[in-house]
């Protein structure tokens, strides 16, 4: 007699292969591994967000677009975390692994063609990986500035470089004056005009060209129709300075109705004046 409790999900097929390679990277060398990119929705129900900082580049993320939207592309990429998610040891292992083959040596690995370092924990085990697999060079763009500064910047594997990446909630917290930055422009010109330089040729040059690193926005109508003629980090800087007007906006707005119901004594108005004004009121 079959039993009445509900069988167990089946589980889920891990990637045969962690490390892939697309068109562009295959033509210099670079191995690719990928997540998601994001937020959304794996197919068993979870949410997820692999790109925590992600700000405006979220609205024209080029991984959001085209091929990287395809069923059968989107389900390896869901295959990946899942793996990550659900046995974080168990793909630090095979990992290492993979990594450990005779092709990979000397070759470069870029760690996200989508994706971010989403956690400390997920975080911690890529550099255990990239310690382990010396003869492996590795590099990534991030918008987890915070992270790596706390967790990266003190203690640098040899064999690992990254670029931090403007357009995330954390721009305030680089400086182009001594971070290795980059930034989406409109076009190759606004790059020079600025004087900042392309990796368009190569993107090995993010991590091994100059230290100001601009990357030409993907020819997508409506994603150069929302840019504006912007870099990511100019758009950002508007959306950062929006969001603190509607906050002081608020605050006032908030500061006037505690006055008008008497209890500024607790709650000061945001130019101070609350005690003041209570004193003259009485």
């Amino acid at each position: 007699m079959p039993s009445a409790e509900p069988h167990p999900p089946p589980a889920v097929a891990r990637p045969a292969r962690l490390l892939t390679q697309n068109r562009e990277m295959r033509a210099i060398g670079v191995w690719n591994w990928t997540l998601p990119a994001w937020a959304g929705r794996l197919p068993d129900g979870r949410t997820y967000n692999t790109c925590p900082s992600a700000g405006v580049c979220s609205s024209v993320c080029y991984a959001r677009h085209g091929t990287y939207t395809w069923p059968q592309v989107k389900a390896k990429h869901h295959a990946n975390l899942q793996f990550v998610l659900d046995d974080l040891p168990g793909w630090e292992s095979a990992m290492t692994t993979e990594l450990g083959a005779r092709r990979f040596r000397g070759t470069w690995i870029r760690i996200h063609d989508s994706g971010d370092f989403f956690s400390d924990a997920y975080l911690a085990s890529w550099l255990r990986i990239i310690r382990a697999r010396w003869a492996v060079n590795f590099y990534a763009y991030t918008k987890e500035i915070a992270r790596f500064r706390a967790m990266v910047e003190p203690d640098p594997p040899d064999n690992f470089l990254w670029v931090y990446s403007y357009g995330g909630t954390q721009d305030n917290a680089l400086d182009p004056a001594s971070d290795r930055v980059a930034d989406v422009f409109p076009d190759e010109d606004a790059i020079t005009a600025a004087g900042w330089h392309s990796q368009e040729a190569n993107d090995l040059l993010a991590v091994l060209g100059p230290r100001l690193v601009g990357i030409p926005a993907n020819r997508i109508p409506h994603f150069l129709k929302r840019l504006a003629g912007r870099t990511f980090r100019t758009w950002q800087q508007e959306v950062d300075a929006e969001r603190a007007t509607r906050a002081k906006a608020f605050d006032h707005r908030r500061g006037l109705r505690l006055l008008r119901g008497g209890n500024t004594a607790a709650h000061p108005t945001p130019d101070g004046q609350a005690a003041d004004r209570q004193d003259q009121a009485a």
